[in-house]
């Protein structure tokens, strides 16, 4: 038998890579913004310390759910500083999110947004934890001129170039989940403000303080453990938050129209075995000795959440094919089902019928997400 396998080695199955996919889903759906509405109830009870309201979003995306949560912010707290800092591996998310940002400049002048491509265990101190990664960290301060959403756009927009060398990736071996090739951050101010920003500005090395308010929405692999998904993501996170802080996590449920569908195709499929309930237990096994970080049961009216199709009224009367496209790719989307396996399934007209079927037997399509806050002391 020889002992050298020659085989071509199979790559781990990926989800959500499709930019496409991607798109449709946030345009087609109020996901992000029925999000920031759960994380907006939250802000009543943040209590910040000078120099700045500091925020972190642990998984930035295209900036839609973070400049929905800024410009709440930015009505409760109108003269706050804010330090606002964002996780994102995706170089066109990055792009999206950038493009987001003029008119948050313009309304909240006090304001510093940094963006980082780092890890889950890194990111929140803006520094890499590998003492190997450090001489390659890739830092650009950039002090926006103007004081108009015009001026800021752009020279937002002409942040290409950076984002490009900053944002390069590879993938993991042991997941094919992307990884930078050198850790990188962005640090955007306005430049009318620098001085008065001198305290809320990071300073090179590692940063210390915490933070008031962290997002930690959907982000993690639907099917990992529960002691995955704490050790690497929400622990993390969870120590991370300042005194008085508080971290917001969703994920979703299954518990909807939309998993009806995916259980029409694949009757056997469980894309979430571990609800809300599973994820704390295991926080707090994972935070036993750290008396200062609670995470506690809510009832489900605090927790859950539902978002919605964009379907017109009309539309139910005479599904088109549009539509029930539309309703494929929301469900399929949020199962985190693998390209092959929805190639597979829409080599028939079963998918077809199978959203129709659901669309019709409830009016539109919803889907249900669940929330749960971790606090310090």
């Amino acid at each position: 038998m020889d002992s050298v396998d020659n085989s071509p080695k199979e790559q781990p199955v990926r989800f959500f890579d499709s930019r496409e996919k991607y798109l449709l889903f946030v345009t087609t759906t109020n996901e992000k913004w029925s999000i920031a509405q759960r994380i907006n109830d939250e802000l009543a009870s943040l209590q910040p310390n000078p120099p700045a309201l500091r925020v972190f979003d642990a998984g930035m995306g295209d900036a839609a759910v973070l400049t929905h949560v800024l410009r709440a912010m930015h009505d409760a707290h109108p003269h706050i500083p804010f330090l606002v800092a964002a996780k994102e591996i995706s170089m066109e998310d990055v792009r999206l999110g950038l493009e987001k940002m003029a008119d948050r400049f313009a309304e909240h002048p006090q304001m510093v947004v940094v963006i980082t491509n780092m890890r889950y265990a890194e990111a929140p101190q803006l520094y890499p934890q590998r003492e190997s990664d450090i001489p390659n960290l890739k830092r650009w301060d950039i002090a926006l001129e103007g004081s108009t959403a015009k001026h800021f756009d752009s020279q937002l927009r002409g942040l290409s170039e950076i984002v490009r060398e900053g944002w390069q990736t590879k993938p993991s071996e042991k997941t094919g989940n992307p990884l930078y090739v050198n850790p990188a951050m962005i640090v955007l101010y306005r430049q009318d403000q620098q001085f008065a920003l001198d305290a809320v500005i990071p300073a090179a090395g590692p940063m210390t303080s915490g933070y008031d308010l962290i997002i930690c929405a959907q982000p993690y692999r639907s099917r990992q453990p529960a002691s995955v998904k704490v050790k690497t993501v929400v622990a993390p996170l969870a120590r991370s938050l300042s005194a008085g802080g508080r971290l917001v996590v969703v994920q979703s449920t299954g518990y909807d129209p939309g998993m009806e569908i995916i259980r029409k195709i694949w009757s056997d499929e469980r894309p979430f075995p571990t609800p809300r309930h599973d994820v704390i237990e295991g926080l707090k096994h994972e935070l036993s000795d750290e008396q200062f970080l609670h995470c506690g049961v809510i009832s489900d009216e605090g927790s859950l959440f539902k978002y919605q199709l964009h379907v017109l009224p009309e539309e139910m009367s005479h599904i088109g094919t549009s539509s029930l496209l539309a309703a494929w790719n929301a469900a399929v989307y949020v199962a985190q089902i693998s390209d092959d396996r929805i190639d597979e399934a829409m080599q028939s007209s079963a998918y077809l019928e199978a959203t129709r079927e659901i669309l019709e037997k409830h009016g539109g399509l919803w889907f249900l997400n669940e929330s749960f806050v971790v606090t310090r002391d």
